[in-house]
């Protein structure tokens, strides 16, 4: 009689189910990729296979740092790839080599869009648009701090954020010399300042993109280089019918800046550009 076959019935039944369940925990940890690769080159190859297939997932994800501590060049080496992949696409098309000499970014408000044009040597071309996502407030020049405004005029980016809130942001030079000017005039003292291009889909005052979309246009912005970047932003767009300051509430010299801004526009494209063709 074997030492087994001594125990009691319920003895015996109770060691087969440890024993089953040990095999079960065996094939489930061979299935979960946690298994060393030790057996046979088969299962080292497909090990390996599991760690690209990761580290190709999560390329665009920075490596850890303490919150504020991103770089711009962090950004640009994260995000830098990928972004020049999806862009590519548009500046062949348009004509315009990658990264272009200089960029200028229309956003219209009304639409609800911010249009992306480069060019290289020669003429200003369209490459793409964007949704924008959020924003607040109505037509009209921001006047003063809390009035919930989206500028309205020709602009700078003065700084590019890697730590932002809203995941990347790019400041623009709001308020510029003509905002400067006529505040002073009026005996206008605290214009609001702080306005970004920025990710998330949430804004006061600002235009919020989505983090995609201000992935592209924070890389796009360094790589340029934030001197060779203009950002123009209007009521509505000036070429699809007249910017016209027709509200009592608007400054006396509206008018004026919705000439400027509609001859800046109407320089790039004297007819409205199609999104998906850009004819």
């Amino acid at each position: 009689m074997s030492i087994l076959t001594s125990f009691p019935a319920r003895i015996m039944k109770s060691i087969s189910k440890i024993i089953t369940g040990l095999a079960l925990a065996g094939l489930l940890g061979g299935c979960s990729g946690h298994k060393p690769a030790t057996t046979a080159a088969s299962t080292s190859t497909i090990v390996i296979k599991r760690q690209v297939q990761t580290e190709r997932k999560m390329y665009d994800i920075p490596a850890p740092k303490l919150p504020g501590q991103w770089t711009v060049e962090d950004i640009l080496q994260a995000y830098g790839a990928n972004v020049k992949g999806k862009l590519n696409y548009y500046f062949t098309k348009a004509k315009v080599s990658y990264p272009p000499r200089e960029v200028t970014f229309i956003a219209l408000k009304q639409e609800k869009k911010l249009e992306l044009w480069a060019r290289d040597s020669g003429e200003f071309r369209f490459i793409r648009d964007y949704y924008i996502l959020a924003s607040s407030g109505v037509a009209g020049p921001k006047l003063r701090q809390g009035d919930k405004q989206v500028p309205e005029g020709i602009y700078r980016i003065e700084g590019l954020n890697p730590n932002s809130h809203y995941h990347l942001s790019m400041k623009i030079n709001y308020p510029n010399e003509f905002d400067f000017s006529h505040a002073a005039q009026e005996g206008r003292a605290d214009q609001g300042s702080d306005i970004f291009i920025h990710g998330k889909a949430a804004s006061i005052g600002c235009l919020a993109m989505g983090d995609e979309a201000i992935e592209e246009l924070f890389v796009l912005t360094a790589q340029v280089g934030a001197e060779n970047v203009k950002v123009v932003i209007a009521p509505h767009d000036p070429r699809a019918y007249p910017l016209k300051a027709d509200s009592e509430e608007l400054p006396e010299w509206t008018p004026e800046l919705y000439s400027i801004i509609s001859r800046e526009i109407e320089a790039l494209s004297p007819v409205v550009k199609s999104a998906k063709t850009g004819l």
